[in-house]
């Protein structure tokens, strides 16, 4: 695991035997020349922390389970009763916390979504505000006892109830003037694909945030498979930090100081009397565009097929429409996006019915047969269009745009659909805050959330490490790119399932555009619909 980029390592001591063997796994782990922090995890036994917080750099606790018993009993507690307990939990607690006061030992106080005690359960329910009492209670008693050598994890399985948790436990600690730091990671993942998505939605979206200090990706495949891929989002940001230097030639051996900090929560309001509540979802209210896209309908995909050969029908299957010569006819897969676009391309094959397609304004305009074919405008083209769409019209904006007198100047009626890029380094913040003047200003057109990712210089596994450009944003990264070890495909999943994610889980977005022109389209969809699946949209 340390090989493989682990920083520091974690190992489960579920009873003082464990604990005590923490002793020789340190010792062995020095001799071969394994200098990382260990850490203990201990559930249930109080014991086994007291021993292990004596002899590894860092012990972690659940709130949930360290001296509450979990019966699924439904309880009610007066508030001497509660009081009580939580007395009871404090004598029970506070042996660990001297133990680790005298060694200089850390302690990460992490509470988990599937654990919470019955006493927290009565009191606030199976939600993120259980969650974070569970882990305050615990952080007030260490400050009683004046030991300040915390980290604080909310972790679930359930990325969007995570990112709720991790935003309302910064905003309470915030209130009661504390700043610890926090380990972020997303509770039984998965694999491949799916594991690395459902990690990046909830991992990703809090570090655009600027939450976060330490970062776990949880798979079920070989540990040694997790820290690539946390290295992968986690490096993201580091490059960020680089890029204005890098952009003035200065090379990439520091973050500089005129570099653009990430967006942090404090920003995500808008103007006076305006905030989008970011510790709880809402899905942002739409009007139905053609009764296909916008209102209570799920988020749609777009798939860029203008590249393909559009001679052979068999490339629908990339889109997840499977065509069978024998009968002429398609057949939909279990994932099968909503729209293609076609830019100025025409196929000569007739497509499914159900499958609508996307063509630049002025091929559309041409097109002779104009049934399940719809326009993708600029915002200038649209103002000085001579014919428009009865059903959809595309128009591309930027966040950029809100305040110009074009924009200003449409009428917002229901056949309109916005397809929202942008060329912003901090790409996820600059489109929330187009979401927010949408929201504010009380104007419900449906919005397809559009991303580009360009690779360059993209090389098989013998000829190196790739460099990865996101965004729009051409900056090659030699000294970075060399640490990577994942694939174009991975940095794909896992830079998507941010920027999507991350919208997602706020309820912003009525479909998801990727375009990644170097990614097989195949590749693409199966992302789009990871993305939807991890967020559930």
């Amino acid at each position: 695991m340390v090989d493989a980029g682990c920083e520091y390592v974690r190992i489960t001591a579920p009873s003082v035997k464990e604990a005590q063997n923490l002793a020789e796994i340190k010792k062995q782990l020095r001799a071969k020349g394994y200098n990382v922090p260990l850490v203990a995890d201990i559930h249930f036994t109080p014991n086994a922390a007291e021993v292990a917080a004596r002899l590894v750099e860092k012990v972690r606790i659940n709130p949930g389970n360290y001296a509450d018993k979990k019966r699924f009993d439904e309880l009610v507690y007066t508030e001497a009763e509660y009081q009580n307990e939580l007395e009871r939990i404090f004598k029970k607690f506070t042996p660990l916390v001297n133990i680790c006061k005298e060694y200089g030992t850390a302690m990460r106080i992490g509470t988990n979504h599937g654990s919470l005690s019955d006493r927290i359960m009565s009191q606030y329910g199976d939600t993120p505000r259980g969650m974070v009492e569970s882990a305050m209670e615990f952080i007030r008693m260490c400050e009683s006892l004046n030991y300040y050598n915390l980290v604080i994890s909310m972790k679930s399985s359930n990325p969007q109830v995570m990112v709720q948790a991790y935003r309302m436990l910064v905003e309470t600690m915030v209130a009661e003037n504390m700043n610890y730091p926090l380990h972020l990671g997303v509770t039984e993942a998965g694999d491949g694909e799916d594991g690395r998505i459902k990690s990046a939605v909830g991992i990703g979206t809090l570090l655009e945030d600027g939450l976060g200090d330490t970062v776990r990706v949880s798979l079920t495949e070989e540990p040694e498979h997790e820290a690539p891929v946390a290295i992968a989002l986690v490096e993201r940001y580091v490059e960020r930090s680089l890029t204005p230097a890098l952009s003035k030639g200065e090379g990439a051996a520091a973050p500089t100081e005129d570099a653009e900090p990430v967006v942090q929560l404090k920003s995500l309001s808008f103007g006076e009397g305006f905030r989008v509540r970011l510790d709880e979802y809402k899905k942002r209210q739409t009007y139905e565009a053609n009764a296909f896209i916008g209102g209570s309908m799920v988020p749609r995909v777009v798939l860029d097929l203008s590249a393909k050969n559009l001679k052979d029908p068999m490339i629908m299957a990339d889109a997840g429409y499977l065509y069978s010569p024998l009968l002429d006819k398609y057949n939909m897969a279990d994932q099968s996006v909503d729209f293609v676009y076609l830019a100025d391309n025409l196929p000569s094959f007739t497509f499914p019915g159900n499958l609508k397609q996307l063509y630049n304004y002025k091929t559309w305009h041409g097109l002779a047969q104009k049934k399940n074919c719809h326009p993708v405008f600029s915002l200038e083209e649209y103002h000085v269009s001579t014919q428009k769409d009865t059903a959809l019209n595309l128009v591309c904006i930027k966040n950029s745009d809100l305040e110009t007198e074009a924009f200003k100047a449409l009428t917002f009626d229901e056949t309109l659909v916005f397809v929202l890029e942008t060329d912003q380094h901090h790409g996820m913040a600059d489109q929330r805050e187009c979401f927010f003047y949408l929201q504010k200003n009380g104007i419900e057109v449906p919005v397809i959330v559009k991303r580009s990712y360009l690779f360059e210089g993209a090389r098989s596994e013998e000829q190196g490490a790739e460099n990865f450009i996101a965004d729009q944003n051409p900056v090659v990264m030699s000294s970075i790119s060399a640490l990577r070890s994942t694939d174009p495909i991975t940095n794909l999943q896992l830079y998507a399932a941010t920027d999507f994610g991350a919208l997602l889980v706020d309820g912003f977005g009525d479909g998801i555009w990727i375009d990644a022109p170097e990614i097989e389209p195949k590749i693409i969809t199966s992302t789009a619909f990871g993305i939807l699946q991890a967020t559930r949209s």
